[in-house]
């Protein structure tokens, strides 16, 4: 029987699997609705997150509510994560090996627990589990697409928003189409028609 995304929790606050545990305050295992329709996946903990243990808590996480407010939703309406749970020092890049241990551990039984209609992956780490590795985000940012049985719709990470201003309408645009993806979803419409209305360029 599957873990549930509590039981879940429990071992990745546990987890030794990697280097990254040593050095933690504390794993992020995620929070949010556990029945919520839309799964938002972002990058790893920063300082603020390994300090208070929920992810998206620092100056990117406001914008994160922000974002979700402008579409009428709340953190409670949706589950958020991260690729990985533990932060990495220095707040570097996530290595490959401790990607692959992370979400072969625990990513996707969160996903298989979570079962959302819609994966907006944060950021080009998450994007890259899902989607090939030669695409860019630049490219592809707000172009919902379906993969390995899920609707996915890549998105650039709040963060990037504080270091370009340009950055910033280009999320809120992108965001404002979740619900017409979620609305395609439940009528089996063509997710692909909504990638034709053109993003604002980032200036």
């Amino acid at each position: 029987m599957p873990d549930t995304l509590a039981q879940l929790a429990d071992k990745i606050k546990a987890c030794q699997a990697c280097p990254l545990q040593a050095g933690r305050l504390q794993a992020v295992p995620g929070d949010g609705d556990p029945h919520s329709e839309i799964l938002f996946i972002g990058e790893g903990p920063g300082q603020k997150e390994d300090e208070l243990g929920s992810p998206f808590v620092g100056a990117a996480g406001k914008f994160l509510d922000e974002l979700l407010a402008a579409i009428k939703l709340t953190r409670k309406d949706v589950f958020v994560t991260n690729v990985v749970k533990c932060r990495p020092p220095d707040n570097r890049d996530p290595e490959p090996e401790e990607i692959s241990t992370c979400t072969d551990l625990y990513l996707w039984k969160q996903i298989e627990a979570i079962k959302p209609k819609l994966i907006a992956t944060l950021g080009r780490h998450s994007m890259a589990i899902f989607l090939p590795p030669d695409l860019k985000i630049s490219q592809i940012h707000g172009q919902p697409k379906r993969v390995k049985g899920y609707v996915v719709l890549p998105l650039y990470h709040p963060a990037a928003a504080l270091y370009n201003g340009g950055m910033r309408q280009t999320l809120i645009y992108d965001f404002k189409k979740i619900p017409l993806v979620l609305k395609k979803i439940s009528t089996a419409g063509n997710i692909e028609t909504i990638k034709t209305q053109p993003t604002p360029p980032i200036t």
